[in-house]
């Protein structure tokens, strides 16, 4: 890297959960061809428990709102100080729109710097990790390097397994462990599911036209009658954020099964990526946990709306089964269009954690 670059990569992106998983495949690669972790711009409570620490990852700094006037956003104005006293060095920019591209802008940090993603657009047919793969081997104008160290870092982006991958530290795993005591699950094979999302949990009718991600709790329930009839020595342990409690506990009434645990109430994120690590199998609805899942090697059955599998479909760089699910309901891709049965067939088919067949 030129004398003119000499700080480590910096990634802008404020996504949603998964999308910040998926962010690890442009991460490692960075790491790979750089040797150095990248520091993360970002926004959302979660992005710092889950990127913090990572492999390939430097420090996570995040900003409350992006959107929000600069004069009343104390957090943006703490980010352009961070980023006025880092050196000089490469940007790779991966939002969509230019809300957080101001805070580059405030800082002095010029375009010739930057590789913006808008003027790299999704390939057709490509995936969000693949996207964000190639993006990784361009790089901005003001980069210098030999021809030679070019060809080095390109050939170490080239050996770095495509997908999102996370690291589970032996400190979460202990902490999981004793957790799992306390709720009486320390010594049951465990299926996990995760049926609400943040759509879901909105106010109003979980039917709303903005809903893509609703699937009714009759067929949960119906799911999980089956996962508890065919694997009787597991536990069904019902995950996702505080307000997706209510809809668990809902979930395990109208199931009445044996040995279903409602943990929506304690899982911060930490914890979840540990919890999906241990897991035998996962069943979920096109979710942050579901790409979580797939970055820690664990099997799962996925239920999509109207969001492309092709495109968001979970990939992470271990060889763990992945079943996919998208149906058409009114002429268009439905999660309602998805009967019980086909994500029971699923599920049976699934080559679950630590059993056989």
């Amino acid at each position: 890297m030129s004398r003119a670059l000499s700080a480590p990569p910096l990634v802008v992106r404020c996504g949603a959960f998964g999308d910040m998983v998926i962010l690890t495949a442009l991460l490692r690669s960075l790491h790979a061809q750089f040797g150095t972790p990248a520091d993360v711009l970002t926004s959302g409570p979660w992005s710092v428990p889950l990127l913090a620490g990572q492999p390939g990852v430097g420090r996570v700094l995040s900003v409350r709102s992006r959107r929000a006037p600069y004069w009343l956003a104390p957090d943006q104005r703490r980010a352009v100080r961070w980023l006025r006293d880092r050196a000089p060095g490469p940007v790779w920019y991966c939002d969509a729109n230019e809300a957080a591209y101001g805070m580059l802008e405030r800082a002095g940090i010029g375009a010739s710097t930057i590789v913006n993603v808008r003027d790299h657009p999704l390939g057709p047919a490509e995936h969000a990790t693949e996207q964000w793969r190639r993006l990784a081997r361009i790089w901005p104008a003001a980069l210098e390097m030999s021809a030679q160290r070019r060809a080095q870092a390109l050939a170490a982006a080239d050996a770095v397994a495509p997908g999102c991958a996370l690291s589970v530290s032996d400190a979460q795993r202990a902490e999981l462990l004793l957790w799992l005591e306390r709720r009486g699950l320390a010594r049951m094979p465990l299926l996990l599911i995760q049926a609400g999302n943040k759509r879901t949990m909105r106010r109003g009718p979980k039917r709303l036209a903005v809903n893509h991600k609703y699937w009714p709790p009759e067929r949960w329930a119906s799911v999980m009658r089956h996962v508890r009839m065919r694997r009787p020595a597991h536990a069904v342990v019902l995950i996702g954020t505080g307000p997706e409690e209510a809809l668990n506990r809902e979930l395990a009434e109208r199931a009445a099964i044996e040995h279903c645990y409602n943990v929506a109430d304690d899982l911060p994120i930490p914890r979840l990526l540990a919890l999906l690590e241990r897991a035998a199998g996962l069943l979920s609805v096109d979710s942050g946990p579901a790409h979580a899942a797939a970055a820690v090697g664990c099997p799962q059955v996925v239920l999509f709306g109207r969001a492309s599998p092709s495109l968001y479909a979970p990939r992470g760089v271990h060889d763990a089964d992945v079943r996919l699910l998208q149906g058409e309901h009114e002429g268009a891709p439905s999660m309602l269009g998805i009967s019980s049965e086909q994500v029971t067939a699923a599920f049976d088919q699934l080559r679950l954690r630590g059993a056989a067949g």
